[in-house]
């Protein structure tokens, strides 16, 4: 992607977040020249990724299939306990802003589970598997809980969530998700997440994209803060 795209993406995804009267926080907002001047004081930011994520899952189309994410707040993924002097969260939050007919590609998490909610524009459509125990699409029932009741639907359901409702995503559950009738501000609230490590796409698929540096960066992207902050 280049990075000019990449900031007239975050340009427009500042406008639909105030227009859904959704407040990022301040560090949404610090220059590369800002993170120059930063200490340890934000280690956790850099450490756990919070921030700006935008993706075109290296597909080369954002807007087709694509994805904007801002992560909120996050930890480790560590199977300690941890010391007396840190404080690691066990959760997640993000927002993610999904546009019209823009794919998020098929993929399941090893780990994390997670709620998706729809916070308000159009409507999000989530499609559901099950994976099957070499991690393939499985052709069986699935079990959904939408707003914290359950149901079974068939295998490749598309459950449309309209703003307010939530799907939770156990591990294992095969999902890709668009939004239809306009773009979408949706919450992810879950345990920890680490995106280096914990998806499993269906079709081998690029997390993160590598950027062409046409201009410079409005603000810095997750994948950024090593170059800038030291």
């Amino acid at each position: 992607m280049k990075r000019s795209e990449i900031n007239m993406i975050m340009q427009a995804a500042m406008e639909f977040v105030r227009e859904r009267q959704f407040y990022l926080p301040p560090f949404a907002y610090w220059t590369p020249e800002d993170w120059r001047g930063k200490g340890n004081e934000v280690r956790d930011i850099v450490a756990y990724k919070l921030g700006w994520d935008i993706t075109d899952f290296g597909r080369g189309n954002f807007h087709k299939t694509g994805l904007l994410m801002f992560t909120l707040r996050n930890g480790p993924m560590l199977d300690r306990k941890p010391a007396p002097d840190e404080r690691h969260k066990p959760y997640a939050e993000k927002i993610l802003i999904v546009e019209e007919g823009q794919i998020t590609p098929m993929h399941f998490h090893w780990s994390k589970m997670e709620d998706i909610i729809n916070r308000g524009g159009g409507n999000l459509v989530i499609q559901v598997y099950n994976a099957t125990e070499d991690e393939d699409i499985a052709d069986s029932d699935v079990i959904i809980s939408v707003d914290s009741a359950w149901r079974t639907v068939p295998a490749g359901s598309k459950v449309v969530l309209t703003p307010g409702e939530s799907i939770t995503l156990p591990q294992y559950n095969y999902h890709q998700f668009w939004a239809e009738g306009g773009k979408v501000l949706a919450g992810e609230v879950s345990t920890v997440n680490d995106d280096d490590i914990d998806n499993r796409f269906h079709h081998p698929t690029g997390r993160f994209p590598m950027i062409e540096e046409d201009e410079a960066p409005l603000y810095l992207l997750c994948t950024d803060y090593t170059h800038y902050y030291k």
